[in-house]
C-alpha cells in the first residue's frame, strides 16, 4: 500500500510540473513559429495553428487544406470559419443563417461561439420578411434572453440592401452572448411566395447586401466577436508575471467591457503585436505623409512621440504655431555669439592644453627627482623586506608642503650637519618633524637611504620613529616622530634648562639609550652601528624619555662579521680613536661615543 501512495503521489507532481511547463509555455510562442496566415487570413499570436504557437484552446485555429480552392481557417473549438483576426480584440467569422421558407418548413441556426461573445457595437440581430417575428434565445448557461424585433409589409420593401423597418428589422445585441438560437413567429397571413431570413450581422459588412433575393443564395453572415484573454482582470493578472499576457514592454492591459478577461494594447506612439516580447516597436512620426511639423520646422522621432523645431535660419514665432525665418540683425547677432563662444573655446581649449603640458612637466620633474634622490635603490631595499615596505609612507610633495606651511622658517626646529628639521602637521593632525637633506654628493644620497633603511628595521621606544619619506623634491625628506622636549645636549649646556635634570633623570636617559644602544647591536635582524652617538642625536621628551636619532651615518654589519672598514664619519670629540686611526668601524666605537656621552652627563661639561 505504502509503495502504491509513493507512486501514486509521483504521478501527481509529474501531471503537475507538466501543467506548469504548458503555462509557461502558452505565455509565449517558441521561436518556430514565425509569421502564420491560413488562406488570405493573417493568424497573429495569441492565436495560432499548432501545438507551442497559441496561448490555449480557444485560441487555436484549424487550418484546412483539404479544399482544392484556398485553404481556410476554423476556430477550432467552435469550427466556426475565420475571417479576419485583429489585435484590437476582434475576431471575424461566420455564422449560419435561420430561414422560413413559404411552405413555412424551418432551417434554424444553433450557432455555439466558443467562449468569445457577440460584439455589442459592431453587431446586429436583423429580419428580413412580411408579417414576421424572429428571435435569438439562449438557454445553455442558465443566464436566459430573449430578443428580437418584428417586420409588417404586404411584400418585400428592402431598398438597395438597406434596413428601414418596412420588410426588415434590426435590434441590439446583449452582452455575454456566447451562443445563441434563432426562433421565427409568424404574425398574420403569411406571403407565401418568400422565405424570412433571421440572423445576426456584422453591421455595414463588406460585400454583404440585405437585399432577399441575395439572402436566398447565402447561408452564412458575418459577425464580429470580441475575444479577450483568460477569466481574469488586469490588475489580477498582474500579480503572475510568468502567465500575464501583455508581453511587451511599451504595453498596456484593459479589462474587456463585454465578459470576463482582458486585453492588451500598444502605448500611445508604438504599433505592433502587444502579447509578444519586443512586439510593441516605435512609430516613427516623422516618416507620415503629411508630416506632423509645421511648415520650416524639421521632425525628430523620439520613443513613442516626436518632436518639432525650427530649420537653421527660422526661429519660432510667439503668434503662431509655426516658425518665421530670423531677421538679419539677429543672423549677425547669432554669427558674433557663435564666433566669442568659438573664441572662448580655443582659448579653454589652449588653457587645458598648457596645463596639461605643465602638469606633465611638473610630473617628470618629480620622477627625475625621485630617480636623483635614490627612489630606485630604496624601491629595491624595502622589496627585500615586506614588514618595511608595510611601515614605510611614501608622502608627495604637496602633502609636506601642506604640513610645514611651505616650509616657514618659524617651523624650523633645528639644523645640523646632514640637514634642516621642519615641525609639521599632516592632514590626521599627527604632528612630526621633517627632515630636510643636505644631498651635495651620490655619496650623500646613500647615507640618506642608508638612513631609511636602517630606521625601517627598528622598532624601540627609545628609538625615534620613521613614518616615512618624500623622493618627489629636490632635497629629499624624511618624516619623523616629533619629540616635544629637544635635545638632551641643550639641558646639559643650557644653564636655565640643566637645573631641571635631577641624578634621577639622568640616570634614566643613560639607562634608556644604552638600552637603544644594546637593541641595536644585538636585537636586530643585522646588528645596526650607529656611528655618530651624542648628546645632539639623543631628543628628550616631556617625561624626560630618551629617544636616539639621526641614523644618516649609520651601518648595518652582516652577522657573519663583527666590523667594518669604512670612511670615518662622525663627530670629534666623540669619535673611537681607535676607529679614527684604523678606520675599523665595530659596535665598540659606539660604546665609547655612548662613554662620552656618560661623561656630560655627569659633569655638565
Amino acid at each position: 500500500m505504502a509503495l502504491c501512495g509513493m507512486l501514486l503521489k509521483r504521478q501527481q507532481l509529474l501531471m503537475l510540473g507538466l501543467i506548469v511547463l504548458a503555462a509557461t509555455k502558452a505565455s509565449q510562442p517558441n521561436s518556430s513559429c514565425g509569421n502564420v496566415s491560413c488562406g488570405n487570413v493573417n493568424i497573429p499570436y495569441p492565436f495560432g495553428t499548432k501545438e507551442g504557437c497559441y496561448r490555449d484552446e480557444s485560441f487555436l485555429i484549424t487550418c484546412d487544406n483539404t479544399s482544392e480552392t484556398t485553404p481556410k481557417p476554423f476556430l477550432s473549438l467552435s469550427k466556426l470559419p475565420v475571417l479576419n483576426i485583429s489585435l484590437e480584440g476582434e475576431l471575424l467569422v461566420s455564422t449560419s443563417i435561420a430561414r422560413r421558407y413559404s411552405n413555412a418548413s424551418i432551417i434554424g441556426a444553433d450557432n455555439k461561439l466558443s467562449k468569445f461573445p457577440l460584439s455589442v457595437k459592431r453587431n446586429r440581430f436583423t429580419v428580413v420578411g412580411c408579417n414576421t417575428s424572429a428571435f435569438i434565445t439562449r438557454y445553455s448557461t442558465g443566464k436566459d434572453y430573449v430578443t428580437g424585433c418584428t417586420s409588417l409589409c404586404n411584400q418585400y420593401s428592402v431598398v438597395n440592401g438597406s434596413c428601414f423597418g418596412i420588410g426588415c428589422c434590426q435590434t441590439p445585441i446583449p452582452k455575454g452572448v456566447t451562443d445563441y438560437v434563432v426562433e421565427f413567429w409568424p404574425i398574420g397571413e403569411h406571403n407565401s411566395n418568400n422565405s424570412d431570413f433571421g440572423f445576426v450581422v456584422e453591421e455595414g459588412a463588406d460585400n454583404f447586401s440585405l437585399d432577399p433575393e441575395n439572402l436566398e443564395n447565402r447561408k452564412t453572415a458575418p459577425v464580429v466577436l470580441d475575444w479577450a484573454v483568460g477569466n481574469e482582470t488586469c490588475l489580477q493578472a498582474k500579480r503572475n508575471s510568468d502567465s500575464y499576457a501583455c508581453k511587451a514592454e511599451n504595453s498596456t492591459c484593459y479589462n474587456s467591457t463585454n465578459g470576463p478577461g482582458y486585453r492588451c494594447n500598444c502605448s500611445s506612439g508604438f504599433e505592433g503585436n502587444p502579447y509578444l516580447e519586443h512586439g510593441c516597436e516605435d512609430i516613427d512620426e516623422c516618416q507620415n505623409s503629411p508630416s506632423p511639423c509645421a511648415k520650416n520646422e524639421k521632425c525628430t522621432n523620439l520613443p513613442g512621440s516626436h518632436k518639432c523645431s525650427c530649420e537653421d535660419g527660422y526661429e519660432q514665432d510667439t503668434s503662431t504655431t509655426g516658425c518665421h525665418r530670423v531677421s538679419q540683425s539677429k543672423d549677425i547677432i547669432i554669427a558674433l555669439c557663435i564666433s566669442i563662444i568659438s573664441l572662448l573655446v580655443v582659448l579653454l581649449g589652449g588653457s587645458w592644453i598648457l596645463w596639461g603640458w605643465k602638469r606633465r612637466k611638473h610630473i617628470r620633474i618629480k620622477e627625475k627627482f625621485f630617480q636623483q634622490n635614490g627612489g630606485l635603490l630604496l624601491k629595491q631595499q624595502l622589496s627585500s623586506n615586506q614588514w618595511s615596505i608595510e611601515r614605510t609612507k611614501i608622502f608627495t610633495s604637496e602633502e609636506l608642503k601642506k604640513a610645514t606651511n611651505n616650509y616657514d622658517e618659524n617651523t624650523i626646529l633645528g639644523q645640523g650637519g646632514y640637514g634642516t628639521v621642519y615641525k609639521g602637521t599632516l592632514s590626521d593632525n599627527r604632528v612630526v618633524a621633517i627632515k630636510k637633506s643636505k644631498i651635495g654628493d651620490q655619496s650623500q644620497i646613500e647615507q640618506f637611504i642608508n638612513e631609511v633603511i636602517v630606521l625601517t628595521q627598528i622598532s624601540h621606544r627609545n628609538v625615534v620613529k620613521l613614518f616615512g619619506c618624500c623622493l618627489e623634491t629636490e632635497v629629499p625628506l624624511l618624516v619623523y616622530e616629533f619629540i616635544t622636549n629637544g635635545t638632551l645636549c641643550e639641558h646639559i649646556h643650557d644653564k636655565g634648562r640643566s637645573s631641571l635634570l635631577s641624578w634621577e633623570k639622568r640616570l634614566k636617559i643613560a639607562t634608556e639609550t644604552a638600552e637603544a644602544l644594546a637593541y641595536l647591536h644585538s636585537a636586530t635582524s643585522m646588528p645596526i652601528i650607529h656611528r655618530d652617538v651624542k648628546t645632539a642625536n639623543i631628543l628628550l621628551d616631556d617625561n624626560y624619555t630618551a629617544k636616539v636619532a639621526d641614523f644618516g651615518a649609520s651601518r648595518l654589519v652582516p652577522l657573519d662579521q663583527t666590523q667594518l672598514t669604512t670612511l670615518v664619519q662622525g663627530t670629534l670629540g666623540y669619535l673611537d680613536p681607535e676607529y679614527l686611526q684604523t678606520s675599523q668601524l665595530t659596535e665598540k666605537s659606539d660604546v665609547y661615543s655612548f662613554g662620552v656621552v656618560m661623561a656630560e652627563l655627569l659633569t655638565g661639561a
